[in-house]
């Protein structure tokens, strides 16, 4: 039906809303939606259901990077994963990843990725290398580290450090969580600090 997605979109608020917020109900609700409700749903959080729920999912499951490019997709293959950010303008964006050749499909040790938006002619493709925090069973996304060379289809690889890209993307890194099997959330770290910033992803099917 046509009103499904904003059914989700409400559902998935009242779950934020709950004093705690309960994860694996988080899970379950996002599991059982339509890829667009769920595109939907975390595009409806803002700033403050994003921090209770990053906070929320905290050892919360284990999120590796195979559950952000699937073993099925095939090498440079691009995967998009669809957010909403906690900025005060343009928060509806884009982070595509691949998995480079010549890794284990089951388990790689990094996958390239950069944000896809209305503003990256401006400010750059903001690129980056995603490794596991095995430790915390969280994923690390490092714009500090740039792929060697851009897979077919995506813009040239720049500095993350020059022009508006630095005002940005410059050393900074994203600790993403797992709330879902599609869904994860993440919270940006510049210089080693949290600047209070959050961004959900939803990954495409």
């Amino acid at each position: 039906m046509a009103d499904a997605p904003a059914r989700a979109a409400a559902e998935f608020l009242v779950r934020l809303e709950r004093d705690p917020v309960k994860p694996a109900e988080i899970a379950a609700l996002l599991d059982g939606l339509a890829p667009e409700e769920r595109v939907a749903a975390i595009r409806a959080a803002g700033r403050p259901q994003q921090r209770r729920l990053y906070r929320a999912v905290e050892g919360h499951g284990g999120l590796r990077l195979a559950d952000l490019v699937p073993p099925q997709r095939r090498a440079l293959e691009t995967v998009r994963h669809f957010g909403r950010n906690t900025l005060p303008a343009f928060t509806h964006f884009e982070k595509r990843f691949c998995r480079p050749e010549g890794q284990d499909a089951a388990a790689p040790f990094e996958l390239w990725g950069y944000n896809f938006q209305s503003t990256s002619l401006f400010t750059g493709p903001g690129y980056y290398v995603a490794c596991e925090d095995a430790a915390h069973g969280e994923v690390l996304i490092d714009y500090t580290k740039l792929p060697p060379h851009a897979p077919p289809g995506w813009p040239a690889v720049k500095s993350n450090e020059r022009g508006l890209s630095r005002l940005i993307y410059a050393f900074m890194v994203d600790r993403l969580r797992r709330v879902s099997e599609h869904v994860t959330i993440g919270s940006a770290i510049k210089n080693g600090r949290e600047i209070g910033s959050w961004f959900l992803l939803c990954r495409e099917p």
